[in-house]
């Protein structure tokens, strides 16, 4: 499937709420480029070792990503030790959209969950 054109680009809100999984994907490639072994890792290290992604399921979530133009392959890299069959990808802008739409959709949750009294206030 072929990438979604930017001029038909939906209102971020539209493709809310995230699936958990690419919610962490576009997060981890939010801090820049990687390639899908180095977000699993990043995913690995940030849950404790609790989400632990297969290859193929993480793949399968990045095509979708990028099937909605989320997320792009980024330029090749030349770095000496680096495997060239790697793919780095990164963040389109409007993926940066959509997951900081995303942000403060869960932003909102926590807000209601706290003047609910199902978790206490505190910092993030």
């Amino acid at each position: 499937m072929p990438p979604v054109p930017k001029a038909a680009w939906p209102e971020p809100e539209t493709l809310l709420p995230l699936k958990s999984v690419d919610t962490l994907i576009l997060t981890m490639l939010a801090a820049g480029d990687r390639h899908g072994y180095g977000i699993r890792q990043d995913i690995l290290a940030h849950s404790n070792g609790a989400i632990e992604l297969e290859a193929g399921n993480l793949y399968r979530h990045m095509r979708r990503l990028e099937s909605k133009g989320l997320i792009e392959p980024a330029a090749p890299r030349r770095e000496s030790g680096d495997d060239e069959r790697r793919i780095y990808h990164r963040l389109t802008p409007f993926g940066h959209r959509v997951l900081a739409a995303e942000m403060l959709r869960l932003r909102a949750l926590v807000r209601l969950a706290v003047s609910r009294q199902i978790i206490a206030p505190g910092r993030a």
